[in-house]
């Protein structure tokens, strides 16, 4: 049948009013859960095995910062959690020697090898901080320098021709050290915490807790833990990182009972009961640094060593320096300026 003018332009005008039915968005299947009993062994259970042997080959990164007044046991306790000379005195100097004016930073590089697997260790120490009779804004070096790893970083991520395996030296732990005045956290650490606590991992710990009655260490740790609460400073392991109610549970714990670790940190060994232990002497008997009815220094090894060291490396990579590089990609338009050395891989890539 014919159509005329008329008949056209209502059809148009119907054509506008009705749109044509979209297509519904393709929904991924859910995996099907199969009983591998079924069908016979598959094997994927061998990628933690296939996972442990690279490791073993390669080795793995881990770089910890120690930040505290001087005198408060830092190298002492660092060579204490390794069990090695990790951290040198000298680092520091005797008093004889004429204080920094400013905040210096030093880094140690060694490699650990226990059981097969190599840590490729740095150990950052801050001589100078809170040592000046005015510490205003002390803590800007430490900022620029964990800052400075993580723009180190960037760069080798963006190269055209960017290594296999990029150096990493950014900061995957903070140990800040308290002093055990038993009162409450000076003005400096609230301001140092709560500026550092946004680009790295911090783990507030009390030292020389041998100074401190049991009674003392108790009411000390409940006071920092609501100071550090009462100033919106968040430490390490930060509730909004826990994964899964597991997670949460066993870290819930740490940073209500544990935090902050009242240490003891020695590197000399001592006879006790038949057996050589790590320790202090007084005058009163021996301080067992590992024995947990002395101090809590187990409890921090066992948790930046055998529980959370890894994910202490995850939350470094996928938060502090994502948010770092993030900000970093949007104040240059999309990416860091071209060094000389990306300018070069470029050219010879073209």
């Amino acid at each position: 049948m014919f159509k005329g003018p008329a008949d056209t332009r209502t059809d148009a005008a119907m054509s506008d009013l009705v749109p044509e039915p979209r297509q519904k968005p393709v929904v991924p299947m859910k995996p099907v859960s199969i009983n591998s009993n079924l069908l016979g062994y598959i094997g994927i259970d061998t990628i933690i095995e296939q996972m442990r042997k690279k490791t073993m080959k390669t080795g793995f990164d881990f770089n910890i910062m120690v930040v505290g007044q001087s005198g408060l046991g830092k190298s002492t306790l660092v060579n204490t959690l390794f069990k090695s000379q990790v951290s040198r005195k000298s680092s520091g100097w005797s008093r004889e020697e004429k204080i920094p004016k400013t905040v210096e930073i030093k880094a140690i590089g060694h490699v650990i090898e226990e059981g097969g697997v190599k840590m490729k260790l740095t150990v950052i120490d801050t001589p100078g901080f809170g040592d000046q009779i005015n510490n205003e804004n002390c803590w800007e070096p430490i900022e620029k320098y964990i800052n400075e790893q993580y723009e180190k970083f960037l760069k080798e991520e963006v190269n055209i021709a960017r290594k296999k395996r990029i150096p990493d030296t950014r900061v995957h732990c903070c140990l800040y050290f308290i002093s055990p005045t038993g009162h409450s956290l000076r003005p400096l650490d609230l301001e140092f915490m709560k500026h550092l606590s946004k680009v790295v991992n911090i783990i507030p710990v009390i030292a020389k807790a041998d100074t401190m009655t049991l009674e003392e260490k108790i009411e000390f740790k409940q006071r920092v833990r609501k100071e550090l609460e009462v100033n919106g400073i968040e430490f390490y392991p930060q509730k909004e990182f826990d994964e899964d109610l597991e997670d949460k549970t066993e870290n819930d714990k740490i940073r209500q009972e544990s935090m902050p670790f009242a240490v003891v940190g020695s590197d000399k060994e001592y006879q006790v009961n038949g057996k050589r232990v790590l320790g202090r002497k007084t005058p009163w008997g021996i301080i067992e640094v590992e024995n947990l009815n002395h101090c809590e220094f187990a409890l921090l090894r066992d948790f930046v060593i055998r529980t959370h060291l890894q994910d202490l490396k995850e939350v470094t990579h996928n938060i502090h320096y994502e948010t770092y590089r993030a900000k970093r990609l949007n104040d240059n338009g999309g990416l860091p300026p071209m060094t000389v050395e990306t300018e070069e891989n470029h050219e010879s890539n073209l």
